[in-house]
């Protein structure tokens, strides 16, 4: 029922009922809640998707167990501290990245979406801070944590303080995710964002491989010695100080231990700061939608082309070949999926040698592996085109027109791969410090190219499969597996036979004739490049014929 006021009265107000926005424990309560039916209903959506989601939660808490057992048992270890705290400032890093990382297929990311409703900062930190910790990142975080400062902790002290750096520590790890996501809000849904975020993976990848090189040589004994320069580094830096702290009350430092909790509770000051800072500028001031297009709307005719200039332009031939390089090279900057690819292979082809010397074991012919990981980037040539490739098919009437579409994609691949196998060997070279092999390897390494290049064309015909444009999670079309692994597998059995005579040469001539190694460089180049044509013609004969099947194998979905 309503109630009735006299003229002129003041209208009855009711009280707010509990629940109200301004209520934080609601709002909390609510961005839970939220974010558990949106991941319930994600998973209703497919099979596979239910699937993955279980097993990533599975692999995660496995992983993240396993990580406390192993950390709890070197807990008698005198580097476990150095361990512990290295760990932490590694996986405070990676929350770091993490929001860029994620931030082109996690649309929660972007506070800007909340910016229309009545919320306060304060009470949408909250929320946001709650519900971030619901997840299977923050609960392998939380094993990982728990492992580094149990394992350091000795006494009742130590203990008591290693619990209360666990809970600073994630509390810092969440924070400053939420922080920089935040601040780069905007970012995250732009180009430049995504750019980003195959930037963060590469280094997240190198990360892995870093950390992994180091618990070797920790589990060896021999020499931790690095382990211990990066804690004596990182052991000042938030969130490590926590790890810190635990030491030093275990070892009767309590004054060092006290400075070591304020340095990680100031850090979390500071970033809860940032934080609101950001989110208050984010939800009061207008976007980039409300701006008039003016002189810092126009962009300059290099950023609109995303040209890099007219020097690798004079390089590529005129005609269509030209042409379709310059689109390739575009497509492979423009496109995530495509420069993820890129990234990883130039990423990891840089590191492999590093990795191979750290273990004693390397030589310069392992850079070959950077040779390989380019040549690769010849497969499915037709299928990185997307639904876009039925444009490309209307041009394509004759083995000539095939021909030069296809010699068109190999430049660009040559254009960038020919430099950067080269740089790989040299830097093989250098970390093994054996000169005299360089030029065999880099021979056999220009073949290997070639090679992959020239398979790579026949297989982007033979073996053709689409690449789903809409889903982030996915490189390969439902029911296509099979393909992308006779592509790989026949790749390497190819690469491994067409290389056979000039590997059987190299081996002949360090036996019998090494004073003339060196004539495996200048063979190598012609017959790596002599392979890509050969490769190129047939690929071009059986393209033509075989155009409706492709154009079926990469449209669907």
């Amino acid at each position: 029922m309503s109630t009735l006021t006299e003229p002129g009265a003041a209208p009855a107000t009711a009280p707010a009922p509990r629940g109200t926005y301004g209520d934080t424990a609601v709002i909390t309560a609510t961005f839970v809640r939220l974010k558990l039916a949106l991941m319930r209903n994600g998973l209703r959506q497919t099979t596979g998707r239910k699937a993955g989601f279980i097993s990533s939660a599975v692999l995660g808490a496995l992983f993240g167990a396993l990580g406390m057992a192993g950390l709890l048992a070197l807990g008698g270890s005198r580097h476990m501290a150095a361990l512990g705290t290295v760990l932490v400032a590694l996986i405070a890093l990676f929350w770091a990245f993490v929001p860029v990382f994620l931030g082109a297929v996690d649309e929660t990311l972007d506070p800007a979406r909340l910016a229309m409703l009545p919320l306060r900062p304060r009470s949408l930190m909250t929320a946001q801070l709650v519900a971030s910790v619901v997840g299977v990142g923050p609960i392998f975080t939380t094993l990982l944590v728990a492992g580094a400062a149990l394992g350091t902790a000795r006494g009742a002290g130590g203990y008591a303080v290693a619990v209360v750096a666990i809970v600073l520590t994630v509390l810092t790890c969440t924070v400053l995710s939420r922080a920089v996501a935040t601040a780069n809000a905007g970012l995250l849904t732009s180009r430049k964002g995504r750019d980003l975020a195959i930037l963060s993976g590469v280094v997240i990848a190198l990360g892995i491989q870093g950390v992994n090189l180091a618990v070797q040589k920790l589990a060896d004994g021999r020499n931790a010695e690095p382990v211990h320069t990066m804690a004596d580094v990182a052991r000042w830096l938030p969130p490590a100080t926590s790890v810190e702290a635990v030491r030093a009350v275990s070892a009767g430092a309590y004054g060092v231990a006290a400075a070591a909790l304020a340095g990680t509770v100031a850090a979390l000051g500071l970033l809860l700061w940032w934080w609101q800072r950001s989110l208050t500028r984010l939800m009061t001031s207008r976007d980039g939608s409300t701006v008039l297009a003016g002189d810092g709307g126009q962009e300059s005719e290099k950023e609109r082309t995303g040209s890099g200039g007219a020097l690798w332009e004079r390089l590529l031939p005129a005609g269509r070949s030209g042409v379709v390089a310059q689109r390739a090279l575009r497509y492979a900057w423009r496109d995530p999926k495509a420069k993820m690819s890129w990234a990883m292979a130039i990423g990891m082809g840089l590191l492999f040698p590093v990795i191979w010397a750290s273990t004693g074991s390397a030589t310069v012919y392992h850079a070959c592996w950077g040779a390989g990981l380019l040549g690769m980037q010849m497969y499915n040539q037709f299928g990185m085109d997307y639904s876009g490739f039925w444009l490309v098919a209307q041009t394509i009437t004759s083995a000539r027109d095939a021909y030069a579409e296809l010699r068109g994609r190999m430049l660009a691949i040559a254009l960038v791969g020919v430099p950067f196998t080269v740089t790989v060997v040299l830097v093989a070279a250098v970390v093994v410090g054996d000169w005299g092999q360089l030029p065999a390897a880099l021979g056999i390494s220009l073949a290997l190219l070639g090679a992959l290049l020239g398979y790579g064309a026949l297989a982007s015909v033979l073996f053709p499969y689409s690449v789903p444009q809409d889903n982030a999670m996915r490189n390969v079309g439902a029911g296509q597996v099979s393909l992308v692994w006779y592509g790989i597998v026949g790749g390497l059995v190819a690469s491994a036979l067409l290389c056979a005579p000039l590997i059987a040469l190299t081996i002949w001539l360090h036996a019998s004739a090494a004073g003339w190694a060196w004539v495996v460089l200048p063979l190598g180049a012609g017959y790596g490049a002599a392979v890509a044509w050969a490769g190129l013609r047939l690929a071009a004969g059986r393209t033509v014929e075989r155009l409706p099947e492709i154009l079926a194998a990469v449209s669907r979905s």
